[in-house]
């Protein structure tokens, strides 16, 4: 099994992030924002479904790009909960290296920074409350107590990072779904799909960002 170790990085064009251990970058290199905003937020039907007490996991903190896109949105009364899986944390400056791009979430970014500098794990951004769980997710996943009503699934690519994707894990997604629930991924991978489907969710392939043609939004069957 995998345990936690710092995330080592390249820079592609001096500002993309790619991953060395699975050579994949962290974000669209188009417009890393835009892309979380369609696959993840629009894929979940955020934030319009948000309220308090809405729940939100991911597999995959990564940059905290998502978290950022997540809290940006999220002006309700009461609080928002992100809780993030990752085997792989990056160091505190490729991660202020990497967000410093995005303008448009620079105050939460040096916050995110920050909180993550220091050590914290477990803090809040604005409204959303945010809890990184460092560690393998095939052996984390199955022991969280709670359950979500949105998923973010961005793991590095399936064909990469198969342990991500795995059917034992898509099954571990489902039982910590709320009925209802929902997840979205970049990926359109039959593989996924069906781990999904597996898992109790009504999958579907809807149109991806950019030069991706499709990505899955998932359901779960109530």
């Amino acid at each position: 099994m995998m345990g936690h170790q710092q995330a080592e990085l390249e820079w592609r064009d001096a500002q993309v992030p790619v991953s060395i251990r699975f050579d994949d970058p962290y974000y669209s290199l188009e417009n890393g924002l835009a892309e979380t905003r369609h696959v993840f937020l629009g894929g979940n039907d955020l934030p319009a479904r948000l309220r308090d007490g809405f729940a939100v996991a991911e597999l995959g903190f990564g940059t905290g790009l998502n978290t950022l896109a997540l809290a940006s949105v999220w002006t309700g009364a009461g609080r928002v909960r992100l809780t993030s899986f990752e085997a792989y944390p990056l160091a505190a400056e490729d991660m202020a290296h990497a967000l410093a791009p995005f303008s448009e979430v620079a105050p939460m970014a040096v916050q995110l920074v920050n909180a993550w500098a220091e050590g914290a794990r477990s803090f809040a951004l604005g409204a959303l409350d945010v809890e990184i769980i460092e560690g393998d997710a095939r052996e984390t996943l199955p022991t969280w107590e709670y359950a979500a009503d949105a998923w973010f699934l961005d793991g590095f690519s399936p064909a990469k990072n198969p342990e991500l994707w795995s059917p034992e894990l898509m099954l571990a997604v489902g039982a910590h779904t709320k009925p209802g629930g929902s997840a979205a991924t970049y990926t359109a991978a039959g593989s996924v799909r069906r781990g999904l489907e597996r898992a109790g969710f009504a999958v579907e392939r809807v149109p991806g960002f950019g030069r991706k043609r499709h990505m899955t939004r998932a359901r779960m069957i109530a």
